[in-house]
């Protein structure tokens, strides 16, 4: 008789990954991109502002690599994407999608190099904000219409992403959106297309009426398109160096108010609320916090604007509250460069770039819901170290949160934390001060666009950084958008072979 074979690891088949899938959807999305590049040709056509030659061009070869590679990879294997394939094509979307969208801004007149110009296409699709750009007042304007379209793809991507790939993850939270127990939530996820155009349909028309706002504040309607992509998206980039204040509309900056504190809300609510439910959006616990947390620091830099003279009344309440949601968004929007406020308005706002708004939003950030899952947990430690015999189960909304939940957030904050401290001992070891290191790190992890102090604050840019250091901080965007794990994952060896 022979002996019974015993399964070994090494024994078990392997799968290897296969890449076609992730190439046919490349393509297609590449395709889409460069055919988005013939918009910015045809105003600077119209405008005869002489650009439109680089966004052909830049079209042309963008489409031609798009179709070759979804004719490398289409067949029956791409139907469907197995979770391999979607962590990869996640991150390569990002990447590739940013490589091609900064041709054009390397071949119109404002001439940047590779470097500059993979930073500001990064920027623009992880809606991070921050810009190495000068003289945007005197800018052609397909360049300026290109860079909101980058932030408007790059919005509507975050949140497929944080619906598609993030719940199987455990750390965005949106898995509650599966497990809550209404009867309506179960409702609320039919098939992924429908899911799609649902959400697509609420961005548009957010964006629609952030645009018409913008129009009756006094905007041209040029300035208001764009700059509603830029805020809908929880972006940032501005049509002048100025940010928001070249306008000096106060009617302006409560439109944007508004807008970057809806960027900041859970889109999937936003669904339910044109399905006939809005009253979720408001009894959302995660909403709730956040909403809390945009009261309290706005009041703390109110009496800071007014107790320290810089500013009083409606001014220094609007002043606040326009920084407070810019920040907390993740948009990077300037109505006052909050730079020259003191030391004391630096550490609000220096706080306020970790946070972010809440899950199934454009916002980056750590979001309320982590901050909440890592506070209860460290009450339920603090608990379970006073009675030892008691159980304290975690909930969140009513909901009991699983253990692996709680694991998974722990692990995203304290990765989080640290790429936050190598990326600014990076930095400061490259020549940059410890404020300018550190709040450049959270700015671009985050995000969130604008840092502190005069090199990278609100009123300045990054294009004065040496090149390693834009690589870096390039990375950071990337590594911050898809939430650090979806691309760690890829360094698995594990995760090349099933």
């Amino acid at each position: 008789m022979h002996a019974a074979r015993i399964p070994t690891v090494e024994a078990e088949a392997v799968s290897v990954l296969s890449l076609r899938p992730v190439a046919a959807t490349l393509g297609i999305l590449l395709s889409i991109l460069g055919a988005a590049m013939l918009l910015p040709a045809v105003v600077d056509f119209s405008t005869r502002s002489g650009g439109q030659g680089a966004f052909v061009g830049a079209s042309a070869i963008t489409v031609f690599v798009g179709v070759l590679l979804w004719m490398s990879g289409r067949g029956q294997s791409m139907r469907k994407l197995d979770l391999r394939q979607a962590f990869l094509l996640t991150t390569s979307v990002w990447v590739v999608l940013s490589l091609f969208a900064a041709l054009p801004l390397m071949w119109s007149h404002s001439q940047l190099s590779f470097t500059a110009a993979m930073f500001e296409s990064m920027s623009g699709l992880t809606t991070t904000g921050a810009s190495v750009m000068s003289g945007l007042d005197a800018m052609s304007p397909g360049v300026l219409l290109w860079r909101a379209l980058l932030h408007w793809f790059g919005g509507i991507g975050i949140i497929g992403i944080a619906i598609a790939v993030l719940p199987v993850l455990s750390i965005g939270g949106m898995q509650l959106f599966r497990t809550e127990s209404s009867d309506k939530s179960d409702k609320f996820l039919p098939r992924a297309g429908t899911i799609a155009k649902r959400l697509l349909t609420a961005y548009v028309l957010l964006t629609a009426g952030c645009a018409g706002c913008y129009l009756m504040a006094g905007l041209e309607p040029f300035d208001a398109v764009t700059i509603a992509m830029s805020t809908l998206s929880s972006g940032g980039f501005a049509n002048s160096d100025s940010s928001l204040t070249v306008f000096a509309k106060p009617a302006v900056d409560y439109v944007a108010i508004v807008f970057m504190l809806a960027a900041a809300l859970p889109f999937p609510l936003y669904v339910r609320a044109l399905a006939g439910d809005p009253w979720r959006l408001f009894s959302n616990p995660e909403v709730r916090l956040f909403l809390t947390i945009v009261g309290v620091f706005t009041l703390l830099s109110f009496l800071q604007l007014t107790l320290s003279g810089i500013a009083a009344g409606e001014t220094a309440l609007r002043w606040a509250l326009f920084t407070v949601a810019s920040l907390i968004s993740t948009t990077g929007f300037m109505a006052a460069d909050y730079t020259n406020w003191g030391a004391s308005s630096d550490a609000i706002f220096f706080v306020l770039m970790f946070l972010g708004g809440c899950t199934g939003s454009t916002s980056g950030g750590m979001k309320a819901f982590r901050l909440a899952i890592t506070a209860k947990a460290i009450r339920q430690h603090l608990k379970r170290i006073s009675f030892r015999a008691g159980v304290f189960p975690l909930r969140y909304g009513g909901a009991p949160v699983a253990e692996d939940v709680v694991t998974s957030v722990l692990s995203f904050v304290f990765l989080y934390l640290l790429a936050f401290f190598l990326i600014g001992v990076a930095l400061n070891m490259m020549g940059l001060d410890l404020r300018t290191a550190f709040s450049a790190s959270i700015s671009c992890l985050a995000n969130v666009g604008p840092g502190l102090g005069p090199i990278v604050g609100p009123a300045s840019n990054f294009g004065g950084l040496p090149e390693s250091a834009l690589w870096l901080l390039t990375a950071a965007m990337l590594l911050g958008r898809l939430e650090i794990l979806t691309v760690l994952v890829l360094f698995l060896p594990r995760f090349w072979v099933r």
